[in-house]
């Protein structure tokens, strides 16, 4: 493992500035491998927070804005054995390409990022950066998707409609789907946020194992849930876990993934900040944590 160093970042931005197709020549032309290895678990790195606004970490606001803080990490992970791949936006993605983080790893583009975090129009999640057509032509392994249910906004009914049009073309071209369905509610004020309830973490995985005239490629990214038994029994496709900031919980994060794991279908974890930020700045330490129950070998 190393660190990314000052001369790799100068690289990306004197490429950005002399030599632009040089950035995306790096991903499309970059070492690929099989989606899945022997065990058929994924443990994934998540990095396209930063397309939607979304920068705290543990009370920092901003924690995630340094884009050298974050390329050092995401590499610092990426060079470990048990790591899979990542998941981002165009930009992350073209950059670690770029310093060579990503051969032999898997690239998950992420598409819908258009509800900006604390936005009125915040459940609006229009894709605005990949699209299932240039995910295939860029040759990444995957796209993701998120799905946002809240029962009283009218442009859920869009989003849905959206969501089946490229949950079919990701099919059409034999690629992941990945899907992030979330039921949320909104408060007295507008503000969106997380429901976590079982029954309507249930209801949004059945409306998104539905989505597109093709399941067949299609993976689902949910929250863990202590009812995780009732709700992996709701689809048959295979569940990553997400992540998010764990805060002064971790050890409570982390015992609710493993618990998880138990079920079939339950395949891994798809985690930003809990492993790129954890308390402490012990990468490999937080990645071997999620190592142990993810890939059993390389973690135990």
């Amino acid at each position: 493992m190393s660190a990314l160093t000052r001369e790799q970042y100068l690289g990306i931005l004197e490429a950005r500035l002399r030599a632009p197709e040089d950035l995306r020549s790096a991903l499309v032309n970059r070492t690929r491998r099989p989606i899945l290895g022997a065990d058929g678990n994924l443990l994934m790195v998540a990095a396209d927070h930063t397309a939607r606004g979304m920068l705290a970490v543990d009370g920092d606001p901003l924690a995630v804005a340094d884009r050298f803080s974050l390329l050092s990490r995401l590499k610092e992970a990426l060079d470990m054995p048990e790591v899979d791949g990542v998941l981002a936006s165009a930009d992350v993605l073209e950059e670690l390409a770029y310093i060579g983080a990503l051969d032999r790893k898997l690239a998950i583009g992420t598409m819908n990022r258009g509800g900006i975090i604390g936005a009125s129009w915040e459940l609006d999640d229009r894709m605005t950066a990949y699209d299932p057509e240039r995910i295939a032509a860029y040759g990444l392994d995957g796209g993701k998707l998120l799905l946002r249910i809240e029962d009283t906004d009218a442009g859920v009914a869009s989003t849905l409609e959206w969501a089946g049009a490229v949950t079919s073309r990701l099919a059409d071209h034999k690629i992941m789907c990945l899907l992030e369905p979330l039921p949320y509610l909104k408060d007295a004020s507008g503000r969106a946020y997380l429901d976590q309830s079982t029954e309507r973490l249930v209801k949004v995985v059945a409306i998104a194992s539905g989505l597109g005239a093709s399941s067949a490629y299609s993976w689902l990214k949910i929250p863990a849930s202590p009812d995780m038994k009732i709700v992996a029994a709701a689809t048959t496709m295979p569940i990553l876990m997400l992540g998010g900031d764990p805060g002064d919980k971790t050890e409570e994060v982390f015992d609710l993934w493993k618990k998880a794991m138990d079920e079939p279908n339950v395949r891994g974890l798809v985690v930003g900040r809990a492993l790129l930020y954890p308390r402490g700045n012990d990468i490999p330490k937080a990645v071997k944590a999620a190592a142990h129950f993810v890939h059993m070998e390389e973690g135990a």
